[in-house]
């Protein structure tokens, strides 16, 4: 008689058989989407690497060497010497170069950020927002040189703004050609052209604020300026923030609209960063020391922005 063993006796006897190994399945599928993505991204990966990497590397090299821009056999090793040089005595990128940069700035973002603040909150206020916000976009969609030519031109002797001085009972000033105006006079215009994309963000900002806070403000009693300083301007921190990083960068890289206006003068009254590493590598051929203020003017940039962060979110995280 054959003795059967069912498959439960099976088990006691020879011991639990070894489970199946598992297969990963969800491992194997997520490497596939891992794969899948960075085919997709391949070419922007690849744009990046041409476009950005690539020149950033031979910048860098740049920066370490000396060459006159024309033959690549030509570079010799510089080491820190390009740096040194941009702070050493006698050299004009300290002073008055970063200075101007510096200064340009910081009045394009004050002027910018206040005049775009008035307007949105005006047009928050005023039918047909759409067309008002049109209007003050125009400026951006000028190119530069065309709003650095009508401007030169209105702050001529004869032209449009010392017309206005002139009605007022006023003298006419030289704005371009006075080195005490000129800086500013430029600084007006980068602020005037540049003030329809803060409006627009900050018009976008006012209308996320929740209409609640405004109805209970007016229950309480509070007024106009009340309101403003204890509602709209704290919620605005992150509006006011992008805009504050936005336009000192622009500030800090501007170049087209000076080079329309005033081409650094008079004298060196409004030579900037960018318009002084043009110089240096298309004027002077020290491709060397242009790429070393080049990576001076990123530093100054990085650190200025990581400022403003840190101010803006130092009062909470919602910035």
């Amino acid at each position: 008689m054959v003795n059967v063993l069912t498959p439960e006796r099976a088990e006691r006897a020879h011991g639990p058989r070894p489970a199946a190994p598992a297969v990963p399945a969800r491992g194997r599928t997520r490497r596939r989407q891992t794969v899948v993505a960075y085919l997709f991204l391949a070419p922007t990966l690849l744009f990046f690497a041409v476009f950005l990497f690539l020149p950033l590397g031979f910048a860098l090299l740049l920066s370490l060497s000396h060459w006159s821009g024309f033959d690549l056999g030509d570079i010799r090793p510089a080491g820190a010497d390009n740096f040194t040089g941009l702070f050493a005595d006698g050299s004009t990128f300290l002073a008055p170069v970063l200075t101007n940069t510096l200064l340009f700035a910081l009045g394009t973002v004050v002027l910018a950020l206040a005049g775009s603040l008035t307007v949105a909150t005006c047009i928050g206020n005023l039918r047909f927002q759409g067309l008002w916000r049109t209007l003050y976009f125009l400026p951006i969609v000028t190119t530069v040189v065309a709003v650095g030519n009508v401007w030169k031109y209105m702050y001529e002797p004869g032209g449009l703004v010392n017309g206005v001085l002139n009605a007022l009972g006023l003298d006419s000033m030289a704005f371009l050609q006075d080195p005490d105006t000129a800086l500013p006079s430029v600084v007006v215009v980068q602020a005037w052209a540049s003030v329809g994309t803060a409006i627009l963000v900050l018009t976008a900002g006012l209308k996320s604020i929740p209409e609640s806070y405004y109805e209970a403000a007016a229950l309480d009693g509070a007024g106009p300026v009340t309101v403003f300083w204890r509602i709209t301007l704290p919620l605005l921190r992150p509006s006011l923030l992008l805009v504050c990083v936005t336009q000192l960068v622009t500030g800090l890289q501007s170049f087209a609209l000076i080079v329309v206006m005033t081409r650094g003068g008079p004298g060196d009254a409004t030579d900037v960063a960018a318009l002084e590493m043009y110089r240096q590598a298309f004027s002077y051929g020290d491709w060397g020391t242009a790429s070393a203020a080049a990576f001076v003017l990123f530093a100054v940039v990085l650190a200025v922005t990581l400022l403003q962060l840190w101010i803006f979110r130092r009062g909470g995280e919602d910035a």
